[in-house]
């Protein structure tokens, strides 16, 4: 699996971007988001769409999509399904109607594949997330087993602590006091 401080690969896809008659989907590329000297990005990956843990965590990220557009973070949800999936399921699920972000499609799994977290025998993404830095450095990553979804506040937390380039003691929140290293005399 692709680690902390590897470059995220580079990619086009096709992602679901809106319920709206000829403007359903869209190309993104990692171009979209890295090198931008400001921007993070948060890219959250699950096993399959039409399930039944999946619709959970991708409900919560849309409920905190605010507090990833107040980091000046991107947000990208993704799996190995196709883009006519994504519609169908954003078309059948009251709670991925109105989401704020992007579903990207990996149909050729070639992504999945370049981060490492495809299941050996299923072919599906892992819960993966990842975050990265506007230099398209991979930060953190998190992977779930199927059968367990994420904890949303979790990769806020972790990303808030990111963002502030300093020392994070364990159970940090944003808002409290960072640590400083003592110089050694």
């Amino acid at each position: 699996m692709i680690g902390i401080g590897e470059k995220f690969p580079e990619f086009s896809k096709t992602a679901v971007v809106s319920l709206e008659k000829g403007k359903e989907f869209e190309t993104i590329s990692s171009d979209s988001f890295i090198n931008d000297d400001s921007r993070w990005t948060v890219m959250f990956w699950w096993p399959k769409d039409f399930t039944f843990v999946c619709p959970t965590e991708i409900a919560e990220f849309n409920n905190n999509y605010s507090e990833f557009r107040d980091r000046d973070t991107t947000l990208i949800g993704a799996s190995t399904d196709s883009e006519y999936v994504h519609l169908a399921w954003r078309n059948n699920h009251d709670d991925l109607r109105g989401l704020k972000f992007p579903m990207l499609a990996d149909t050729s799994k070639s992504l999945a594949e370049d981060l490492g977290i495809l299941v050996a025998d299923e072919k599906v993404a892992y819960r993966a997330t990842f975050i990265i830095d506007p230099q398209g450095i991979i930060r953190w990553v998190s992977v779930n087993d199927l059968n367990v979804g994420r904890n949303v506040k979790e990769v806020l937390r972790v990303l808030d602590g990111l963002q502030t380039d300093e020392l994070c003691p364990c159970n940090w929140e944003k808002g409290q006091e960072t640590l400083t290293a003592a110089l050694e005399a």
